[in-house]
């Protein structure tokens, strides 16, 4: 079987299991789990048929290499519809499965490290804190999104710039759910000067729609008041997608991601007689 232990993961994350569901329903612990992932431990075909019974998902789909080879930092930028499975070490990938659990509060150090298949002092080698981990997860999702809406942007009239741009952070809370739902959950346990840098992160976010927003309005496409607010509303929404989704859901992203834009360009007063 090649590759056994990432086809597992990708049709767990499929399936909407978490590493430690996987772990407890079929009666292994999480560092278990997490070896059989990473390839270190081999699978035996009991085992394999007691991981493919709990997800649900017929056994020779395991046979199948992954349907993805690539990963997100290989795709192409400007294929800002396109999520392949985020490739994160270990214990960055532990760290999302514990925070969407148990929440930053809950997580301890020893459970990321169990969960990651890694010493705690190992764990502590590499992130010092909890903060740490967090911090880093922040970085990865808005770096990610960034280069989204940039792309979603480029080169298209200034209509379809923003329609664009909604599209591209809807599908992200959507392909990206497990981790949206950490920034969303958990963005107020950031400290200092993190918090700052985040609020700065946020407020790029909103000002690439923003400007966009106001060249639309200048040529006579969206009303001419303010739109900051309508900004804010619109921002927010997209957010909150990962709350009445779930990872089924990755499946119709596209087409709600469309019915968000949609419902942006009403907020913003398209003119369609224009």
């Amino acid at each position: 079987m090649t590759d056994s232990g990432a086809v597992v993961r990708e049709l767990r994350k499929q399936a909407g299991v978490t590493l430690r569901g996987l772990a407890t329903g079929i009666g292994v612990s999480v560092g278990t789990m997490s070896a059989i992932e990473n390839g270190k431990v081999g699978l035996t075909v009991g085992r394999l048929q007691e991981i493919a019974q709990f997800v649900d998902v017929p056994i020779a789909r395991f046979l199948e290499p992954p349907e993805t080879a690539r990963t997100a930092a290989e795709d192409d930028p400007a294929d800002w519809r396109v999520f392949t499975p985020l490739t994160l070490d270990p214990v960055l990938e532990s760290a999302i499965d514990v925070f969407e659990e148990l929440g930053y509060h809950g997580a301890t150090m020893r459970l990321i490290a169990s969960g990651a298949d890694i010493s705690v002092a190992g764990i502590y080698h590499h992130y010092p804190s909890k903060q740490h981990l967090l911090v880093a997860l922040v970085n990865i999702a808005y770096s990610e999104l960034a280069q989204r809406l940039d792309a979603a942007g480029e080169g298209v009239e200034a209509v379809t710039a923003f329609a664009n741009m909604v599209e591209a952070l809807t599908l992200f809370h959507v392909e990206r759910r497990a981790l949206a739902i950490v920034l969303a959950t958990e963005l107020r346990r950031l400290e200092e000067p993190n918090r700052t840098h985040l609020q700065s992160s946020m407020a790029q976010i909103e000002g690439r729609l923003r400007e966009v927003a106001r060249r639309a309005s200048e040529g006579g496409s969206f009303r001419s008041e303010d739109l900051s607010v309508a900004i804010k509303a619109i921002v927010t929404m997209c957010m909150a997608v990962p709350t009445w989704t779930d990872d089924a859901d990755a499946a119709q992203g596209q087409g709600i991601a469309r019915e968000y834009a949609n419902l942006a360009l009403g907020m913003v007063g398209l003119r369609t007689d224009h």
